[in-house]
């Protein structure tokens, strides 16, 4: 008899058994059947062990549609109930197996690896990308077991230090836990989000208020003051391997806390994925400008430095690589400021330096895509060029159709910035002839947006003035306007807008630009582009402006301006410039003026938002002077 068919046997016996039990009463809970199953299944024959589940399952499922003996199919119901009761619990056991074997082999890597390698080991032993995701708790347990009976007196501390951080970062989790989302109720007063004056809107001052070590309470501090993170954490003593570590759990809940909350948020099928974006975003930034804070300590040693900074970069790849995954991830954007501060405004071009680390990869290259939408949008169009002309090779290699799409609208905007129209001409057309061949209608709209936007510019540059020409680039734009609403995606109707609304301009048409840049204003609102809001509301006030309509051009004038200069973006200027220019011919009614819009802007911008308006105003004049 082979050592697989006494197998089955004897686990036909073990399921017959436990089912007897339970119909006789002699079980009383599933953690009993659970015990039994621990105890009577061999390691590494889970598989011969389900067979036999399904043999008696499938057997017993025709009794039970026995019709014909009520009394038999009664009992095969019950056995049935039975045998569901240990299939549920051999799930359980199987799936703890799996977690342990995966914390043992985890643990197995961090005592084996090279003293400079053991944090990064870790890392990727928690990993939130892993198929396993494990129990810190009990990872932190069995690495304490380990440090105990290690002889090595150097790898004994080491996993006495990623325990204690593991055991310390999970304890404050569970202080912060109650508060992840309750700063949102208490703060009523401006839009949701991280951003505000210091220490009155977001989470991070309560935050600070909930953990006891000095790391997590100075970072947390520094985020709520929008002070420097390199300054502050660069000043730091206590920065042990325990308190990285801590740092790293705390952040890592944190994050995924926030993210799954706002999927949760049926109240707005666009609000939750909206405020997801802008938690991956703000997360990866921080890490990112942790990594420059532990490369710039100057209290650190060169190898804790080097060791700590990696660690900074090798979290950030985690996050971005999670967010890539996911349904929302925004290919044609980029949310800002929802969650964010001053800390944030150049942030995203610090996650260059982790993605030189990885290999060309699907995820590798839509992160680059948002990194080259936002270098655009800050004024680094080489940069952005550089960028997106990467992620279209890596996603033709990775066969991901919508990214390379994305990367040839992108490179069209770009080369747009740059006046280089017969480029952008160029690259909007592969991308529309590219988004038909493939059905992908949201690269279509974007396409339609960038080929009409980019005519109209290249018209205007050669003075060509015959109508049919900006007829046909004009077509365009409206069929890209139509394709996004039937899309529902707002930014791409912004984008849409925006272009029409600045194409109409061009044709010296003010008045009817000014109705799709309105509605480009709204959409860019709904979606959360801050950039395309503040990109609509410029061309606005032009708009008003060459109507003679001042006031409502001070109006978007100022709050165009400010959305733009937030996401440090050298746009911002164009508004200035105008309301400058309306400041020269108004005299002293240019302030009665501002001084009458004050009640409008406020409650979208708050005070400080508008003093800051002043003051762009005054920088603004005192550079060109």
């Amino acid at each position: 008899m082979s050592d697989s068919t006494s197998l089955r046997d004897r686990y036909l016996q073990l399921i017959d058994e436990i089912v007897q039990t339970t119909l006789k009463g002699q079980i009383r809970s599933k953690e009993q059947v659970y015990q039994m199953l621990l105890q009577g299944v061999s390691p590494g024959t889970g598989e011969i062990f389900e067979l036999c589940l399904d043999e008696r399952f499938s057997a017993t499922q025709q009794d039970a549609s026995n019709r014909g003996d009520e009394l038999k199919q009664a009992k095969a119901t019950r056995i049935l109930r039975a045998i569901q009761t240990i299939r549920g619990e051999w799930e359980r056991a199987a799936q703890e197996k799996r977690v342990s074997g995966a914390i043992a082999k985890g643990i197995q890597t961090i005592i084996t690896a090279e003293p400079a390698e053991r944090l990064a080991a870790l890392l990727r032993t928690i990993d939130p990308n892993q198929p396993q995701p494990l129990n810190l708790q009990q990872l932190a347990k069995d690495l304490q077991q380990q440090a105990q009976i290690n002889s090595d007196s150097d790898i004994k501390r080491e996993l006495e230090q990623l325990s204690e951080g593991l055991t310390n970062g999970v304890g404050a989790w569970i202080r912060l836990q109650d508060h992840l989302v309750s700063w949102m109720y208490e703060q009523s007063r401006g839009p949701l989000g991280f951003a505000g004056t210091p220490e009155q809107r977001g989470p991070w001052s309560l935050w600070a208020k909930q953990v006891n070590s000095p790391v997590p309470q100075a970072l947390f501090k520094a985020l709520a003051l929008n002070q420097s993170v390199v300054e502050v954490i660069g000043r730091q003593r206590d920065i042990t391997i325990s308190a990285w570590v801590e740092l790293a759990v705390i952040l890592q809940y944190l994050q995924r806390g926030l993210v799954t909350w706002f999927e949760k948020q049926a109240y707005d099928t666009q609000a939750g994925p909206k405020l997801s974006i802008s938690t991956f975003l703000t997360f990866a930034a921080i890490w990112s400008q942790l990594a420059d804070a532990f490369n710039q300590s100057v209290v650190l040693t060169s190898s804790s430095r080097e060791r700590l900074k990696n660690g900074c970069f090798q979290v950030t790849l985690q996050i971005l690589r999670t967010f890539s995954q996911q349904p929302y991830f925004p290919l044609y954007g980029g949310i800002f400021a929802l969650l964010s501060g001053d800390y944030l405004r150049n942030a995203l071009s610090y996650l260059d330096e982790p993605l030189r680390r990885v290999e060309g990869t699907q995820e590798k290259a839509r992160i680059l895509t948002l990194l080259g939408f936002s270098h655009r949008v800050v004024g680094l169009y080489k940069e952005a060029i550089a960028f997106h002309e990467q992620a279209l090779e890596i996603a033709r290699t990775a066969k991901d159709v919508p990214c390379e799409i994305a990367n040839l609208n992108h490179l069209s905007r770009t080369y747009v910035a740059q006046k280089n129209y017969e480029s952008a001409i160029s690259y909007s057309q592969r991308a529309l002839i590219l988004s038909r061949q493939s059905g992908e209608r949201l690269g279509e709209a974007n396409a339609l947006a960038n080929l009409g936007y980019s005519e109209v510019f290249q018209a205007r540059q050669l003075e060509q003035v015959e109508p049919e020409v900006y007829e046909s680039a004009i077509n365009y734009l409206e069929q890209g306007l139509q394709l996004s609403e039937r899309l529902g995606d707002g930014q791409s109707q912004s984008l849409c807008c925006s272009s029409l609304g600045i194409a109409l301009l061009v044709v010296e048409k003010p008045q009817e630009a000014i109705k799709y840049l309105e509605a480009g204003v709204q959409a860019a609102q709904f979606s959360g582009d801050l950039y395309l809001q503040g990109l609509n509301l410029a061309n606005l006030a032009e708009a008003h402006y060459n109507l003679q309509n001042k006031k409502p051009a001070i109006f978007a004038g100022c709050l165009g301006m400010y959305f733009l200069e937030q996401i440090a973006s050298n746009e911002w200027r164009q508004p200035a410039g105008l309301l400058t220019i309306l400041q020269g011919q108004m005299g002293v009614e240019f302030q009665l003026a501002m001084e009458n819009t004050r009640s409008q802007i406020i409650p979208i911008i708050g005070v400080d938002g508008y003093d800051h308006i002043m003051q762009l105003l005054e920088q603004y004049q005192r550079s060109i002077e």
